[in-house]
């Protein structure tokens, strides 16, 4: 069994990868030539709530043609990808696992974006981009494995122009968790730092932001993770039946822990919306 140590860990044998992407696509159409953006968003939408989470990111942090986006911990780059042909940006990455930072270059450079979309190998905490140069931040369920928070969004104030906006999901306790409870999140899913919304919005205006909107997707989340439970333990049930691995354990009693948290309100989502006055 491998230990986590950090998120690399976990994204490195993450069930999302481009090779399993690319062979679905190429079995469902034959070929992988031609491909097109719209191919790639039935399979490298890994966040809760799909293209329309994307949507609601890119109307809280006001993306546009031509915006300039940042992506943190943007992973395989769907949302980036998705936001470059839906709304003409010009989005930045940043990734820390190398596998998925090549994994992003290659979907991008098959789909033609490769000039709109870039993920760069770098860490959320310290920033690898110039100062006030961009006009939008965005995140989807990734906070939760950056160590310190506090510095992810201090780095997102810095490379903001004046005026510019940060926009996120990420998860959230509503109550307290027992040790144990965090101690499997973290050995399933890497889960590096759990904090309520007050937590979030009091981390945002430290770091300068004015906070503009919280939106509470709990509810919402509940219902998507618990078909994504049902999903994966019918795939998880058939490789066991067929004597195949049928996936890592930690991650999988993780997982179920938190879609019971999170319909038991115990923990749950928000979208936090911000501005760099």
């Amino acid at each position: 069994m491998v230990q986590i140590r950090t998120a690399i860990d976990f994204y490195e044998r993450h069930p999302i990868s481009v090779q399993i992407i690319l062979a679905k696509l190429e079995a469902a159409r034959g070929t992988l030539e031609g491909l097109k953006p719209d191919d790639l968003f039935a399979h490298d939408q890994d966040h809760y709530g799909g293209l329309g989470a994307n949507d609601a990111l890119a109307l809280a942090a006001r993306i546009g043609i031509g915006s300039k986006v940042v992506d943190l911990c943007a992973g395989l780059g769907g949302p980036a990808r998705y936001l470059a042909h839906r709304y003409g940006a010009i989005v930045t990455g940043i990734e820390l696992t190398p596998a998925r930072v090549a994994g992003a270059a290659e979907l991008s450079r098959r789909v033609g974006l490769e000039g709109q979309v870039r993920v760069l190998e770098g860490n959320v905490m310290d920033l690898p981009l110039p100062d006030a140069s961009f006009d939008a931040v965005v995140s989807q369920e990734a906070l939760l494995h950056v160590p310190d928070v506090a510095r992810a969004f201090g780095e997102a104030h810095r490379v903001l122009c004046p005026g510019g906006r940060i926009a996120f999901t990420n998860w959230v306790m509503h109550r307290p968790l027992a040790e144990a409870q965090r101690q499997l999140l973290w050995d399933g899913m890497a889960a590096a730092t759990l904090l309520g919304i007050e937590g979030h919005a009091e981390l945002l205006r430290r770091a300068g932001f004015e906070v503009e909107a919280v939106d509470d997707e709990t509810d919402a989340w509940g219902v998507i993770l618990g078909e994504r439970l049902r999903m994966y333990e019918k795939l998880r049930g058939e490789a066991q039946a067929a004597g195949k691995p049928s996936g890592h354990d930690d991650f999988y009693r993780s997982y179920v822990l938190f879609v019971d948290l999170v319909q038991r309100k115990a923990m749950g989502g928000a979208r936090f919306t911000a501005v760099k006055r």
